[in-house]
């Protein structure tokens, strides 16, 4: 494998496990009980596109950017993982059965997708001045 390749594979394997689980039919969630109380849709929603935009994140520094571009290679990091939200969105109404397109969960995922990268900008920092 390339060894510039093999940062990327963390983020790739979460890519796939997030897009089974955003595929799965509706009725592979419990209905209306105390989690929908306490909003824990939103909470995994943001779970999960904030760990997808650090392990992009973690990939690109590893890939060794240059610390000028390396700041804008995490928000763009940060932009793909929330235009893959919205594609998941559209994917959820138009093709998995008793699902649909929920507003909420695209903020949520933009939510995960900035603090990923707001984490990630602090976590590098200490290593290379941004």
């Amino acid at each position: 494998m390339n060894r510039s390749l093999r940062f990327f594979f963390p983020p790739f394997a979460w890519l796939v496990f997030s897009t089974i689980l955003l595929t799965l039919p509706g009725e592979a969630f419990p209905q209306q009980n105390w989690l929908s109380w306490i909003w824990f849709d939103k909470w995994v929603h943001i779970g999960m596109f904030g760990i997808m935009a650090l392990l992009l994140c973690r990939g690109v520094y590893k890939k060794n950017a240059t610390v000028e571009k390396l700041k804008q290679y995490f928000i763009v990091s940060g932009i793909l993982c929330l235009g893959y939200g919205i594609v998941m969105e559209f994917i959820q109404k138009y093709y998995v059965p008793n699902r649909s397109f929920d507003v909420g969960d695209i903020i949520a995922d933009g939510v995960g997708s900035l603090l990923g990268v707001l984490v990630s900008l602090r976590l590098y920092k200490k290593n290379r001045p941004l």
